[in-house]
């Protein structure tokens, strides 16, 4: 399977998105660096260069999710997948409190935990977006308040 996404791809999972990072939901213009074409099943994995398996990610998130589809979790152990943008809901795994995400369930505590929603940084940034009303709530389309 190939691992080229045609611009016709890129251009519709970018707009689908709104261009926010369909993960942590930081918008492309409020990040130093472009966001990225993921492949949420990687292909090592099985997935396919479809775009119902591609997500618009942020640098950051597409670097700490790499090829992983799920972790682990210790209470009890057990591999729980992670947050899939095409299937899931952002509303039923995570809430945004103040400037920090908190998991709703297993699904949101592995996906926030191995893509670092809550490092230092990333809470200061968010805290920032939102006092000048840039964090955008990917399902809503519209700003968190």
């Amino acid at each position: 399977m190939s691992r080229y996404v045609s611009e016709a791809q890129r251009e519709l999972v970018c707009t689908r998105a709104f261009f926010v990072c369909e993960y942590c939901l930081i918008h492309e213009e409020d990040s130093y660096f472009s966001h990225e074409i993921d492949h949420i099943i990687s292909l090592k994995h099985g997935g396919q260069t479809q775009v119902d398996n591609l997500a618009y990610s942020c640098i950051t998130c597409n670097r700490n999710k790499g090829s992983d589809i799920a972790s682990m979790l210790f209470d009890p152990e057990r591999y729980v997948r992670f947050y899939y943008p095409r299937k899931d809901s952002w509303n039923d795994h995570f809430r945004l409190v103040d400037s920090v995400i908190e998991p709703l369930t297993d699904i949101g505590r592995v996906t926030l935990h191995i893509l670092g929603f809550n490092h230092m940084d990333r809470v200061l940034e968010r805290q920032a977006l939102l006092a000048i009303g840039r964090y955008l709530h990917p399902d809503a389309k519209r700003l968190i308040s």
